[in-house]
């Protein structure tokens, strides 16, 4: 039997026709986008395993009790700016916060919806994994900020989980680069 692991993902949006063109999503329709979002996070996620989705997971509630079922592993819901967190979704969440500190292995990381500048302990290398900003004109800002921190000499580990940064598939931290040798 292996070791769970722990997945992130963030943006997924399912039940948002306006996101395919908004994001350029590689699909023809919202039912290939939640086809394809479910094979690959089968793919990679077992059911032991757990998954941090950091927001903005449906844009359509009614998607819910016919894609949550389907996803494998243990969930946990850091809330978007999107979500309506209703009685059927609880039911497939361990917990739903606003914000989370976690451990994953020998790493701390803080988990949250929006990029934040300034996290707990990140001169002190505690990772941060956000979603939000897509892959758009606002990723620029914190992106340079988090640079200019690590020029300085702090570890400003962060990493954008969006799903359409990483093949609309959940990540480790090891597929993020991010987890220092333990």
């Amino acid at each position: 039997m292996s070791i769970p692991k722990k997945f992130y993902i963030s943006d997924l949006h399912l039940g948002h026709k306006n996101i395919l063109a908004f994001d350029n999503r590689p699909f023809f329709s919202l039912e290939e986008m939640t086809e394809t979002i479910i094979s690959n996070w089968n793919s990679v996620v077992g059911k032991n395993d757990s998954v941090y989705v950091l927001g903005d997971m449906f844009w359509n509630n009614a998607e819910i009790p016919i894609v949550l079922p389907r996803l494998n592993g243990v969930k946990f819901l850091v809330k978007g700016n999107h979500d309506r967190v209703n009685e059927e979704m609880k039911k497939h969440f361990v917990w739903i916060k606003d914000y989370a500190v976690i451990k994953d292995g020998e790493e701390h990381v803080v988990l949250c919806h929006y990029p934040i500048a300034h996290w707990v302990n990140a001169d002190y290398g505690y990772i941060h994994l956000y979603g939000h900003i897509h892959n758009g004109r606002d990723t620029r800002p914190f992106s340079e900020y988090a640079e200019q921190m690590r020029e300085r000499g702090f570890p400003y580990r962060c990493a954008n989980v969006g799903c359409m940064l990483h093949d609309y598939t959940p990540a480790t931290l090891d597929d993020l680069g991010l987890r220092n040798n333990e």
